[in-house]
């Protein structure tokens, strides 16, 4: 099955992949915003089902790295993460025929659209996270066995790094960060890239398609008076963790990151109690009163408290009344294999245990919990 990307669907996208970006990701007006733009010029984005994609086809995962806070700070060109992509099939000395975002957060949820605008090539209805993660080492693509490299770089004056070959993701992760803290901080990537055959095995599946249904669900509440938080929660599985006040945000600049915390004063039924949430451009976990309410890889979300829209972690501030949602992780991502990965460990939180939320990502959406990859 195609679907194509036209105004009404990028907006559902735009709010659906904010949420489920935990935070990160990248802002997604930004990211709605130029492809809106591409679209208006009339350009068509195709997105196309896993099982669709050819075993020999050649995948690559487009996107941005850096810290969140760049990416509303300075602005971009745009191309950066095609410049990219033209270096990488260069190296290989073969054309791409199809993209995927690395994540499904935010605006890399949308940026392989917009490198498809512009290259005329579809997108796959799925990502490496079913969320977002700050590092590179940390999607089902390097989890489950593709390799990272070789790999491409590009910043906003086109200037281009390729890595024929590193050890590892952990070591393209240390290699690519310092890169782009010297591109300004931001940089488009293309990366890892992989055979049809591959990326179906390896891709949490039918996330876009996940993302568009709750940005729509959002949007048909919130024109019906309904909750809008109960729609996403219908769409997505998960839970309300908390209903609060930000009365306070610590955020710094680290080593190409956005770490910090924030304290919320609880509101309605949660008056008298306080959760902090700690992040690492995304938000990584969930105190209530000190004790653990959810932790990586299960997604915790914020949203604004009447409205649903996504507060990602760059424009979270003093004075927000927010929900906190707790979603459950894709299956892949509770594997053995990955959480050595992704769980609290790999965060700094050694002694906490990783106790899934209950219910299934995706909700009542079979085709996005496929059976966890051992491979």
């Amino acid at each position: 099955m195609v679907w194509y990307v036209d105004q009404d669907k990028l907006e559902n996208v735009a709010i659906g992949a904010g949420i489920l970006g935990t935070g990160g990701g990248g802002n997604p007006y930004y990211g709605k915003l130029h492809v809106k733009r591409l679209l208006d010029e009339g350009a068509r984005v195709a997105v196309v089902e896993p099982d669709a994609v050819p075993d020999d086809a050649l995948v690559v995962s487009v996107g941005a790295m850096g810290a969140p806070t760049v990416g509303i700070e300075r602005i971009s060109r745009g191309d950066e993460s095609l410049v990219a992509l033209r270096a990488l099939e260069e190296h290989l000395g073969r054309r791409a025929t199809h993209l995927i975002p690395g994540e499904i957060g935010g605006g890399n949820s949308t940026r392989p659209m917009a490198v498809g605008a512009m290259a005329g090539l579809p997108v796959i209805d799925g990502d490496g996270m079913g969320r977002a993660f700050p590092e590179l080492q940390m999607d089902t693509f390097a989890i489950y066995g593709v390799s990272v490299t070789p790999a491409a770089l590009a910043d906003i004056y086109h200037n281009t790094v390729v890595f024929p070959h590193l050890a590892d993701a952990v070591t393209l992760e240390r290699y690519a960060r310092a890169v782009t803290v010297q591109m300004g901080g931001a940089a488009g990537y293309a990366f890892p890239a992989m055979s049809g055959a591959e990326a179906r095995r390896t891709a949490v599946p039918m996330t876009l398609t996940l993302a568009e249904r709750i940005g729509a669900t959002v949007r048909d509440a919130r024109w019906a008076h309904r909750d809008p938080i109960a729609a996403v929660l219908a769409v997505a599985g998960g839970q309300v963790l908390f209903r609060g006040k930000v009365i306070d945000v610590v955020r710094r600049m680290a080593a190409g990151f956005a770490r910090g915390s924030l304290t919320l004063d609880g509101l309605a039924a949660d008056r008298g109690a306080r959760m902090t949430v700690d992040f690492q451009n995304e938000n990584l976990i969930a105190h209530r009163d000190g004790a653990v309410a959810a932790v990586v890889p299960d997604l915790i979300c914020l949203v604004d408290a009447e409205t649903a829209a996504p507060i990602t972690t760059e424009v979270v501030r003093y004075g927000l009344r927010v929900a906190v949602l707790g979603i459950p992780a894709p299956a892949m991502l509770k594997t053995e294999r990955a959480l050595a990965v992704i769980g609290p460990a790999a965060f700094g939180y050694p002694d906490v245990p990783f106790t899934p939320l209950s219910g299934d990502y995706g909700g009542d959406m079979p085709a996005a919990r496929p059976a966890a990859t051992t491979a």
